[in-house]
């Protein structure tokens, strides 16, 4: 094929995207459209002379570089619905080196790359675009150093969430971080998307776990920065830009975590309250009363209490008719000498007239049963699929009028559509599922549209703990000021003038 002919080809190529795009445009979904159109990984004819493609395979091997049909299903998409295009190739590093020189031979043939963790995210943020090149860091696990003394824990970027947390707790610490996909999700693609979790409450979000990070750049510049202090000011904290960027501006290769005092159990209980401010009122009291060591406040509305009991298929341990629920933890080293403060804060809690029944966890079995009905919402997901998972967050004290307004929402004008709301709450966490929703390419964008307008006016974010990816970057503007993108792009053109790093994500 002569260079004209190929030229012509492309030309013809982007406007067929293009048209697709048009056609779309307005559908939250049209990402999942699209990619059904585009040519699978089978059909895909593989041209093994690209220079970008040579370079890669002589410096990984061609075992650890993937193309056509040896391209799998799961590096196509996360856990969310969007669909991007067919990749070029995935490649799979096994060392902060390879990832450098990927990066560079990438930055010279100015080859788009799209940065891939465990592939739990749930905004689309390690969604291929079509033509670019997957890095998988699914070969970058371990655990490199493990320092008892700075109580820190050195590991590589593609190592599982639990499997940090098991170590730590071998060695009588704690790794704050707890996320339902835990067995899945690697640690950073945690870091990128800034994970929240269970225990933010009390420990914080994911950047709060992170004394220092190596750091891959676009052009292949390695940035050491694996930091073991807790202080240290010699100048700007430069980690903060890559915790939450969601590879945007860089690869993270390696993090230096902090830990945590071991824990040994909980006191744990169920507890169903007046109303929402009932429950503002109990999250102040037990957090008082327990001296910060609250780690879990899980509120569940109604909808959510009702749905998680018949799911589970387990006993309800509160009846169902109460107006909000919460379930509480409270971490430590000796659960048992501590269960008669916990029983007192509950105690005092009832006499206030806030809550109006409670259950509390007699045993470690127990305690699973009361989390696996807060878990239960991975089963509604596919009960109740297709669906819109929100993960919105507004000032505390604003969350009842806010879940209100959404509800009025879902009355007004989707009432032939389930919706189920709860969230971690004590940091200003509203979950929402919504579904099923039809696949018209309407509804969806609808139901965002009318959700979003609400979290803007109560001066929230569209995104609590899940990123922006694909899916939200339309909204970004209800959360982050014309200011603030503005400078984010300044930085993305600073730090990826080329733009090859997971292009298309979250600007």
């Amino acid at each position: 094929m002569s260079p004209l002919e190929i030229l012509v080809g492309i030309v013809k190529y982007c406007q067929f995207i293009k048209t697709t795009f048009n056609i779309y445009k307005f559908c939250s979904k049209g990402a999942v459209m699209t990619s059904d159109l585009m040519p699978s990984p089978d059909s895909t004819p593989v041209d093994f002379t690209l220079p970008v493609l040579t370079a890669l395979i002589r410096e990984l091997g061609e075992s650890e570089v993937l193309t056509g049909n040896q391209i799998s299903e799961k590096y196509l998409h996360d856990w969310s619905d969007e669909r991007g295009g067919i990749p070029l190739a995935v490649v799979r590093p096994r060392s902060t080196q390879q990832v450098a020189n990927v990066l560079r031979i990438c930055h010279e043939h100015g080859q788009a790359i799209t940065p891939q963790g465990g592939l739990t995210g749930l905004a689309g943020g390690a969604v291929p675009s079509h033509g670019s090149v997957v890095l998988s860091m699914e070969r970058m696990s371990g655990i490199t150093a493990l320092d008892t003394d700075s109580a820190t824990m050195t590991v590589l970027a593609g190592t599982p969430l639990q499997v940090i947390q098991e170590a730590a707790q071998q060695a009588g610490f704690f790794f704050a971080l707890d996320l339902g996909a835990r067995g899945s999700c690697q640690i950073g693609g945690n870091l990128s998307t800034n994970a929240g979790g269970n225990r933010v409450i009390r420990y914080g979000m994911a950047r709060e776990s992170v004394l220092g990070l190596e750091v891959v750049l676009a052009d292949g510049t390695v940035l050491s920065m694996l930091n073991q202090m807790v202080k240290n000011n010699a100048g700007p904290d430069l980690k903060h830009l890559f915790i939450g960027s969601e590879g945007t501006l860089g690869v993270i290769t390696q993090a230096v975590l902090r830990l945590n005092p071991g824990v040994n159990g909980a006191n744990t209980a169920l507890v169903a309250l007046t109303d929402f401010n009932a429950v503002v009122q109990f999250l102040r009291h037990a957090q008082q009363s327990l001296s910060g060591q609250v780690s879990a406040f899980e509120v569940m509305w109604p909808d959510f209490y009702s749905a998680a009991t018949s799911i589970t298929g387990a006993r309800a341990p509160l009846p169902t008719h109460y107006p909000i629920y919460v379930l509480i933890d409270m971490q430590g080293v000796s659960p048992a000498t501590e269960a008669e403060r916990f029983q007192a804060m509950l105690e005092e809690a009832m006499a206030q007239g806030w809550v109006e029944d409670a259950a509390i966890a007699q045993s470690h079995a127990e305690t699973e049963d009361f989390w696996t009905l807060r878990d239960s919402v991975s089963q509604m997901l596919q009960d109740n699929a297709p669906t819109i998972n929100f993960d919105l967050s507004v000032p505390i004290s604003k969350i009842g009028h806010c879940v209100e307004q959404l509800r009025n929402v879902m009355t007004l004008h989707f009432a032939h559509l389930g919706a189920i709301f709860f969230g971690h709450v004590g940091d200003g966490n509203i979950h929402a599922v919504v579904g099923p929703i039809p696949q018209d390419g309407i509804t969806e964008h609808q139901v965002e549209e009318k959700f979003y307008a609400v979290v803007r006016d109560f001066c929230g974010s569209v995104s609590a703990e899940h990123g922006i990816g694909l899916h939200k970057k339309q909204w970004l503007g209800h959360s982050r000021s014309t200011a603030e993108i503005a400078l984010m792009k300044v930085l993305k053109q600073a730090m990826d003038p080329g733009n090859i790093l997971n292009p298309g994500k979250i600007l």
